[in-house]
């Protein structure tokens, strides 16, 4: 998904070639997107500050549960009535920390560069759903967990954060928990790999 930056190795990085042999028959695309920025952000959801806080970063903070929002390369997820994750490109940490403590202006705000503690596996294709439901017990049918919706779920027994795309789901787990589900995602992609490859041939 993206270069990794020298000097730097992303928690699944050793996965990469097997993620792209188990995404060649087109059902399941399984792949990293490393270093991304993951702001952790506590404020009151009533107060002029979550309100100025979204204005500085051209996203609201959605105060629906669930719900993700985006805008200008940012998304801001929604994981409990005062605690957002802001995600944006790699090396934003501090330039939009910045922004976030200048919008607070002094009210209570609480905002932690958690960066380093998670990486972002990509899950997409049509069988997407299929291989996370071995693991997730959350309805993903998209009625219910479409686009724009996140939740604090367990996947095979890690604690993620599942994000729905347009094309399939984010996965955002611990750093220390990522080679273990990446081999997960390997094991449990293997039958729909396979019936996509009898079906073609």
């Amino acid at each position: 998904m993206a270069e990794y930056a020298i000097g730097r190795r992303s928690p699944a990085a050793a996965y990469a070639a097997r993620f792209a042999e188990a995404s060649a028959g087109g059902a399941i695309r399984l792949a990293e997107i490393p270093f991304l920025t993951h702001l952790n952000v506590r404020a009151d959801p009533g107060s002029p500050a979550a309100e100025r806080i979204g204005t500085a970063l051209g996203v609201p903070l959605p105060v629906e549960p669930g719900v993700v929002t985006e805008g200008g390369g940012l998304s801001v997820l929604w994981l409990g009535p005062d605690e957002w994750l802001v995600v944006g490109p790699d090396g934003a940490a501090r330039e939009l920390t910045e922004r976030i403590r200048d919008a607070a202006a002094g009210e209570h705000v609480s905002v932690v560069d958690v960066s380093a503690q998670r990486t972002t596996l990509v899950v997409a294709g049509e069988r997407a759903r299929d291989v996370l439901a071995h693991g997730c017990a959350l309805d993903l049918h998209p009625r219910e967990f479409g686009p724009g919706r996140c939740a604090q779920t367990l996947l095979a027994r890690t604690g993620v954060v599942l994000v729905a795309v347009e094309d399939g789901f984010h996965v955002l787990v611990r750093s220390s928990f990522a080679a273990y589900a990446a081999e997960w995602l390997l094991d449990a992609s293997v039958e729909y790999a396979s019936v996509e490859s009898v079906e073609r041939g």
